[in-house]
């Protein structure tokens, strides 16, 4: 399996298009990865590769980011899990191990609150169990203004340090997306996840869940993540230390085979 690649441009029922992409065996156990806030599915070029072909691997740019359409309005977690829905609908596909990273496993999180029969699996990856509070950098992204300052964008990843070395052509194409989402996205979609209320705040959700967490993450503290696993049936936390909330920039390697161990002894096809 190579770099994830788009496939098809897909409009959607709750009135986005966006990129999707859908690998390895059609009939194997699905695994759909969602993006974190301001990146796209090119994040996940050092991820794919990893995944043995035995998995259906599908991904999609969410709304406002990448090569997905940018409305004026709907940037709330529902509206990014009732796509979520959308693309698995497109497909055919009954259920899915959801494999988010940072914002994108909050994503993950509300569509098995609000769809729990069309997941089998969540692994969370370096992602939020509540985003309530407010984060540091809030201040400075409502301040932001068209057009987005690259500079701005390169000095925006000291909010979350690197503790094991990530290629420069990574580093860079992660700058790009950035430039590449409106600024009202931006905000909105921060907005969204900041005012939404927490998934697992009334009720647990189903399992089974693998819960990554970097050790030296200043944005999730240890406790929280271990709320969050609480949070979900039948779930568990693995640490990985020497590194920080950018899990999936960091060890790729590490988070393909956690997974794809997950997928084959936890989750059973639908």
């Amino acid at each position: 399996m190579g770099q994830l690649g788009y496939r098809e441009q897909v409009a959607l029922p709750t009135g986005v298009t966006v990129p999707v992409t859908s690998q390895g065996d059609r009939d194997g156990p699905v695994v759909l990865l969602l993006h974190a806030w301001c990146e796209s599915v090119r994040s996940f070029d050092r991820l794919v590769p990893r995944f043995p072909p035995s998995l259906r691997v599908v991904a999609f740019d969410q709304r406002g980011h990448g090569a997905a359409s940018s409305p004026n309005n709907g940037y709330g977690l529902k509206d990014y899990a009732a796509d979520v829905v959308a693309v698995l609908d497109h497909l055919g596909i009954d259920e899915a191990t959801l494999l988010g990273t940072s914002s994108g496993g909050y994503v993950a999180q509300q569509v098995a609150r609000a769809n729990p029969d069309r997941v089998s699996g969540l692994v969370l990856v370096g992602s939020p169990g509540s985003l309530r509070t407010r984060p540091p950098f809030a201040d400075d992204v409502e301040q932001l203004r068209e057009p987005l300052d690259p500079a701005w964008v390169r000095a925006s990843l000291t909010w979350f340090p690197l503790y094991a070395r990530v290629p420069e052509w990574f580093v860079e194409d992660r700058v790009q997306d950035a430039l590449k989402v409106p600024v009202a996205v931006w905000q909105k979609a921060l907005q969204g996840l900041m005012s939404a209320e927490p998934p697992t705040l009334r009720r647990r959700l189903r399992g089974p869940g693998l819960v990554i967490w970097g050790a030296h993450d200043r944005f999730l503290s240890r406790e929280s993540q271990e709320s969050l696993v609480r949070a979900i049936d039948d779930a568990q936390l693995v640490v990985y230390n020497d590194t920080g909330h950018l899990v999936l920039w960091e060890q790729p390697v590490r988070v393909a085979h956690d997974a794809t161990k997950f997928i084959e002894t936890m989750v059973v096809p639908g």
